[in-house]
């Protein structure tokens, strides 16, 4: 009898603040692997809004639910190096990407190309934001809130106290 492996995708982003849109790719990635690996990159040349463990604590606040209501396993981890190095140390076999527009679909299709290159057997799965989140970046969401905006209908709720309380002094 053949025994059943776990499939396990990693998804690479810097999550600085976790967002709706992120909350979308979970929730369509959840549906299809029994792991979910949530990988931070931490990159020495930048200042992130959020340090690396309130980040986890954000992803875990509002992507594990997500993840444990589509029986998905959800992990959190750091990485440095290559998205591909990264994959290979979680034992991913697909590397998980949310597409917004075409821009992102140009720039995702050069970056699945040098990926398969370095790392064959880890294959770039695509997945179509929803049209409600498609508009929202982290980076917007940032600059919204620094600026005193109304970022609830981009972050979920624990997300956008913490960015009241980061802008409030």
């Amino acid at each position: 009898m053949p025994t059943v492996t776990q499939r396990t995708a990693l998804y690479a982003g810097s999550f600085d603040p976790v967002t709706n849109g992120h909350i979308d790719v979970v929730r369509q990635a959840a549906g299809l692997v029994d792991k979910l690996v949530l990988a931070i990159g931490v990159h020495p040349g930048k200042t992130p809004l959020f340090g690396v463990e309130e980040r986890i604590a954000m992803l875990e606040q509002t992507c594990g639910p997500v993840a444990r209501k589509a029986g998905c396993e959800l992990a959190c981890i750091t990485f440095s190096g290559l998205v591909v190095d990264a994959a290979r140390k979680a034992r991913a076999a697909l590397l998980i990407r949310g597409l917004r527009d075409a821009t992102d679909f140009d720039y995702e299709m050069q970056m699945a190309g040098m990926n398969g290159a370095m790392a064959p057997k880890i294959q770039t799965v695509f997945l179509p934001a929803s049209p409600a989140v498609r508009p929202i970046t982290a980076t917007l969401v940032r600059q919204i809130a620094a600026m005193g905006g109304d970022v609830s209908g981009f972050v979920p709720a624990p997300v956008a106290a913490r960015l009241k309380k980061k802008f409030k002094g």
